[in-house]
């Protein structure tokens, strides 16, 4: 008995009854620190999108994490701390609804999630495509008596698109922003930026346009 107590009691005993009281200390922070709740409204990030693809839906809408662990750190936690990631490698084109649950919920240790809001997303994917398409100027104002428009140009007269193929198929002109030729009576010469009113649709170099408006006289003021 006297063999056992000196090799498995008081070997190192001091070493145990430090680690003993540290064990002690630990317990009774963690037993006097209060549990606490928060909310947080966080994005949702696709990691591992393939090249090629597209989101197609309008908007990717936040989610709402309610988390609850120890008041110290609930009180340290940052917005960016917390955050859905979801895995969308492989992924092919079409629509996918996606289960949002504890394990897609990036948080600091010691916080568990209470509540996921909502707790499925659904989204739209599609190829990315790009292509060439005519610019159409928007010509506005009130024409000079006896004038009227005679040409429009637009240099350049295409501009190049990219976003999700079925959309981009879709679009037939981009529009300049407004050209007011109020007065004009000869020629004059706007630099206008073209646009394309869908938002996943992005409008690359150039998209700054030239557009050129030339007036003649109508045929009432020739007198014919």
């Amino acid at each position: 008995m006297r063999d056992f107590f000196r090799r498995y009691v008081f070997h190192n005993l001091g070493l145990k009854l430090i680690s003993l009281g540290l064990a002690v200390g630990l317990w009774l922070a963690v037993a006097r620190d209060p549990m606490a709740e928060v909310a947080v409204n966080v994005p949702i990030e696709f990691h591992n999108m393939p090249a090629n693809l597209e989101i197609s839906s309008e908007s990717i809408p936040a989610a709402q994490i309610r988390l609850r662990g120890p008041e110290r750190i609930v009180h340290l936690l940052r917005s960016s701390d917390v955050y859905v990631g979801i895995d969308i490698s492989n992924l092919k084109p079409g629509e996918r609804t996606f289960d949002l649950t504890d394990q897609q919920i990036h948080r600091p240790t010691g916080l568990d999630v209470v509540q996921v809001i909502p707790s499925q997303v659904h989204f739209t994917f599609d190829d990315r495509l790009t292509r060439r398409i005519p610019v159409q100027p928007r010509v506005v104002g009130n024409f000079a008596s006896g004038y009227r428009i005679g040409q429009v140009l637009a240099d350049p007269d295409f501009v190049t698109i990219t976003g999700p193929k079925k959309l981009v198929e879709a679009t037939e002109a981009a529009t300049t922003d407004p050209v007011d030729v109020s007065g004009t009576v000869n020629r004059a010469s706007y630099t206008r930026h073209a646009y394309v009113s869908d938002p996943l649709i992005q409008v690359g170099d150039p998209n700054s346009v030239r557009v050129t408006v030339i007036m003649e006289k109508s045929p009432a003021a020739d007198g014919h």
